[in-house]
């Protein structure tokens, strides 16, 4: 298994030198106080709770890495690296995109295929990418069918190798848990104690919250017009430290001649899949982790994922589906929930 989670020091090399200079300047405060950081990124939100128990504002530190993160691999940023492979052109990658690229084939490997990040194509064609809604018919989805498959992409070196011009990546199932570790490791190596990081949903967190307990993490209920995170909760699960992520189908799709296509796509079918598993769950060491997962379940849908959880080692799981018309609820043993 790739160690993705050791991939900080190595940013050592690139951070700024204020970064640097401020570890050395650190120190402890007499009274633990909680501030919160939030902006946009990503194309989405994000929110950062901390201790402020160390002599260094990290906001600037946080905002570097974001820039980095989003020209690394943000495939709505026409300049990033992920868009210039995306366009053929001939560019090294940096430790970034190597960590998730990396841990991309591992889950393709996992997940026998239903992870796929080369599925780029099919989330164009479907509307769900960075490109607009195609006609979609069974022709069109052969045409990018032999686009698809890790098998033909790999990475040499720094460089991407493509078996065709178009093959294509989306990292959007992983990059924003990836995000949300890299800067917990960036401030674990600050010395901050206790955070919540959550980029666009997907969370990692360490320690305490500001009443010395546990995160409260609430899981929405997957009900269409359900669209403001945190309006409707089907639970709160409570959380110490690791990765946190859902995916699920409820907000994101479309309706055309009375069909309904969510933008899950089965890579191996290139159709919008359509499973009784409305929302997962997943709760692993790390947030990169618990947002493959997340995209892996929701493909393979409710039977599958139990049984994956069931027997793998450190994931944890809560999946909301439907059983006769009302909302029903797995959750695994290693869960814990506000009572």
């Amino acid at each position: 298994m790739i160690l993705t989670m050791k991939y900080y020091p190595l940013f050592r090399k690139i951070l700024p030198l204020l970064f640097i200079t401020a570890v050395i300047a650190i120190g402890c405060k007499e009274k633990t106080e909680y501030k919160t950081i939030d902006g946009f990124t990503q194309g989405t939100t994000y929110h950062i709770v901390y201790s402020n128990d160390v002599d260094f504002v990290p906001d600037s530190l946080t905002e570097s890495l974001l820039k980095m993160v989003d020209f690394s691999m943000s495939g709505y940023n026409p300049e990033s690296i992920i868009s210039q492979v995306n366009n053929g052109d001939s560019v090294k990658v940096d430790i970034m995109f190597a960590d998730v690229f990396n841990r991309s084939v591992e889950m393709y490997r996992i997940s026998e295929g239903l992870f796929d990040v080369s599925a780029a194509p099919l989330f164009d064609i479907w509307g769900f990418g960075f490109k607009n809604k195609a006609t979609v018919n069974q022709q069109i989805i052969d045409s990018v069918m032999q686009f698809v498959g890790m098998d033909k992409v790999a990475l040499e070196g720094t460089k991407i190798i493509k078996k065709s011009p178009g093959v294509k990546l989306n990292f959007n199932a992983i990059a924003q848990g990836y995000t949300a570790d890299v800067i917990g490791r960036a401030f674990d190596n600050l010395g901050i104690k206790n955070y919540l990081i959550e980029i666009g949903g997907e969370i990692f967190c360490k320690g305490v919250n500001p009443k010395g307990k546990s995160w409260s993490v609430g899981i929405d209920k997957p009900l269409e017009g359900n669209m403001i995170q945190g309006h409707e909760i089907q639970d709160i699960l409570l959380l110490s430290g690791g990765g946190l992520a859902t995916s699920g189908n409820y907000r994101k799709f479309y309706e055309e001649n009375g069909e309904k296509y969510s933008h899950t796509i089965n890579p191996k079918t290139g159709y919008p899949v359509r499973d009784n598993l409305l929302s997962a769950t997943v709760i692993a060491a790390d947030a990169m982790t618990a947002d493959a997962y997340g995209t892996y379940f929701m493909v393979a849908g409710l039977e599958k994922s139990i049984e994956v959880i069931e027997k793998t080692p450190g994931i944890e799981g809560y999946l909301i589906y439907s059983k006769d018309g009302k909302l029903e609820v797995y959750m695994s043993k290693g869960i814990k929930t506000k009572q």
